[in-house]
């Protein structure tokens, strides 16, 4: 049984190795995946040791190989890749530009949110301060109108003790007057 997956390896790697030589003599870039497609095996095989190797040392001949054109070489005619890449480059460069405005307006709604938060926190704090100084201005009040109603019994206390007091003087004072006057 090991023998048998020994020579079934051994028939994987050399189609590996047919891939990769088809692969340079058309012309075709090589790639890990590429090369596991063309030679019908599984991309683990192509990353394996051994295989690695032969896919890194092909691709590296394949792109310093000046005899190449350049379409070969690179996959693509240059003119069409430059225009290519312009084209992907400006279309990243609109995204980006969009993704930056939207995190602008994000941070511009943060930072709104947290002035308001900021100013509910300190309006919240002047009406605690508010609510506590009513409540001491209503305990004064309170205080004030029970003294009052106790001064307004005083005057009213006061002003019987003047009465009686005026009675009592004119008493005095007529009496004095009707006595007969002492020798």
């Amino acid at each position: 049984m090991i023998d048998v997956r020994r020579a079934e390896a051994a028939v994987k790697r050399a189609r590996v190795a047919a891939a990769l030589q088809q692969m340079a003599g058309e012309g075709t870039p090589i790639t890990f995946a590429g090369v596991a497609r063309a030679a019908e095996v599984s991309t683990w095989l192509v990353y394996a040791p051994g295989m690695r190797q032969a896919v890194e040392a092909a691709r590296a001949r394949q792109s310093s190989n000046p005899h190449l054109p350049a379409r070969q070489r690179h996959g693509r005619d240059p003119d069409s890749a430059t225009a290519t890449d312009l084209a992907l480059a400006r279309a990243e460069i609109a995204r980006l530009r969009a993704e930056r405005d939207e995190q602008r307006r994000q941070l511009a709604l943060a930072l709104g949110a947290r002035m308001d938060e900021m100013a509910k926190a300190d309006l919240v704090a002047r009406l605690d301060e508010l609510a506590r100084h009513n409540a001491q201005l209503v305990a004064a009040a309170a205080q004030h109108r029970s003294d009052d109603a106790a001064l307004k019994a005083r005057v009213v206390e006061l002003e019987d003790d003047l009465a009686a007091a005026r009675t009592s003087l004119r008493r005095m004072i007529r009496t004095e007057n009707s006595a007969p006057a002492r020798p």
